[in-house]
């Protein structure tokens, strides 16, 4: 089945649209936009160095040390934002249902995809679907590599989106895409013309929400940029410069490191092998075959060896750079202080990237429930009024030593500030672990008190072991 033409122009948008992501453009201020494909060597640390050749001869280019810092950057705020739950309002944990869609479509993995696609290409996408059982939606997380969509400024909202990706898993590559509209999702298929049609084997979801079911996970979005740019492009320069002090340190060890020998006044006699009378071979040359003569003109000199502090120096210049912009502490790249820092010093040092992962975590969340949103209108057919108020649970971002989280909790706790329940959270305990340990605690609400007991009752029956109330031998005497 063909396309409508109001589809098929969608679509050509669409496709329009992820190819100039994933090759760059030039905006309208003819800036240039950085392609996905360059972003993702730049996060995996296989870019290709630009360099004019001077320092680093072409023949040497085998000497090329990349800098793996946008990934550093990356990897330091993704391992920081991990969705734990959705709290609807006036309920004191986790709504179950919306953790065992989570559960179900494996989203503690799928979900750190999103955020570390988020952060190097500046978007990501969850699209949501009709599972197999309606009370479990299909909640896939896709790359933007393979997907684009179009944003509403009037309603706030996708208005569409497509996935564009081959399919081999019958042995034959075959183009295919996926349509989402505001009322239907069209599974679609290349035609002998190349031209899109609807998948036979797969009829489209008619499924009339009003809404596009697919959500965009936006990093750095601003209000004059809804689809977000790279954490990484701010550094990206300094980590080519930072590279080719590297290339040419490496340069340098391979041809300076070693003090440099010459010689003066000797002939072609003093390079012959006096046995074979055959010329010596360069590496017999270069480790002193020559450096012995009877040529009493030859004289024989050492050049001083270079000094390559210089490269150490500029690239620690560089990493202190990179950690001013990031906001990630020094030793993240790399440099290492003489003494190891304290723990207050570690919290100190790290309240940039904290409160980096907290912004992360804010804007994040509120694409997470739209996600369940659209989970609950799958599941229900209707829009739940109550989820405009849901709260995305994030896992505590910093770094505090478990000690120190238990003496904040416990104080809270002790000033009527937060309930038992929300003080084994700001432990760290799960919400398995908390139901678990309330469990046991129904069934024996003093556990000390019952192990001394315990005890005591092991002392009087046992005959060899004394109670605890008789007086030693020593003081009866």
């Amino acid at each position: 089945m063909s396309l409508s033409p109001e589809e098929a122009e969608t679509l050509k948008r669409l496709k329009a649209r992820l190819d100039a992501s994933t090759q760059g453009s030039v905006d309208a201020q003819g800036r240039r936009r950085m392609g996905f494909s360059v972003l993702d060597s730049y996060y995996n640390g296989v870019q290709v160095l630009e360099q004019l050749g001077l320092a680093v001869p072409d023949d040497l280019r085998k000497f090329v040390t990349i800098v793996a810092w946008p990934g550093t950057q990356v990897d330091a705020i993704e391992e920081r934002c991990d969705v734990e739950g959705f709290r609807l309002p006036g309920e004191p944990e986790a709504d179950k249902g919306l953790s065992e869609v989570w559960q179900a479509n494996d989203l503690d993995d799928e979900s750190q995809m999103g955020h570390t696609d988020s952060l190097v290409f500046g978007r990501s996408y969850v699209c949501v679907g009709s599972g197999e059982v309606p009370e479990l939606p299909l909640v896939t997380v896709e790359s933007p590599l393979e997907m684009a969509h179009e944003w509403s400024p009037r309603e706030r909202d996708t208005s569409a989106a497509a996935r564009f990706y081959t399919d081999d898993s019958g042995g034959t590559a075959v183009p295919r895409a996926t349509l989402y509209t505001r009322d239907a999702t069209l599974w679609l298929a290349q035609n002998d013309k190349k031209e899109w049609v609807e998948d036979p084997d797969l009829p489209r979801d008619d499924h009339n929400l009003g809404r596009c079911p697919v959500v965009p996970l936006i990093n750095r979005g601003r209000s004059h940029d809804r689809y977000g740019s790279s954490e990484m492009s701010r550094i990206i320069t300094l980590t080519d410069a930072a590279a080719r002090a590297l290339t040419n340190a490496q340069v340098a060890t391979e041809v300076m490191a070693l003090p440099q020998r010459h010689a003066a006044g000797m002939s072609s006699a003093d390079f012959t092998d006096p046995v074979t009378d055959e010329m010596v071979t360069k590496w017999e040359t270069y480790f002193g075959a020559v450096w012995a003569t009877s040529n009493p003109d030859a004289k024989f000199g050492q050049f001083s060896a270079a000094d390559l502090g210089n490269f150490e120096r500029i690239v620690s210049h560089y990493a202190q750079l990179v950690a001013g912009v990031t906001g990630l502490p020094l030793r993240y790249f790399g440099q290492l202080a003489a003494n190891p820092p304290s723990a207050e010093g570690i919290r100190a040092d790290e309240a940039r990237l904290v409160k980096t992962c907290e912004r992360k975590s804010r804007s994040w969340g509120a694409s997470w429930e739209r996600v369940m949103r659209l989970v609950r209108i799958f599941q229900t057919g209707a829009d739940d009024p109550k989820l405009a108020s849901m709260e995305t649970l994030w896992r505590d971002p910093a770094t505090p030593t478990r000690a120190q989280a238990a003496d904040s909790a416990s104080k809270l706790f002790a000033q009527g500030i937060s309930t038992k329940r929300q003080a084994s959270r700001d432990v760290g305990f799960s919400f398995v672990q908390i139901a678990n340990m309330e469990m046991e605690y129904a069934e024996n609400p003093d556990p000390v008190g019952l192990l001394a007991s315990e005890l005591r009752n092991a002392d009087r029956s046992d005959p060899e072991v004394a109670p605890s109330s008789a007086p030693s031998p020593d003081v009866a005497a």
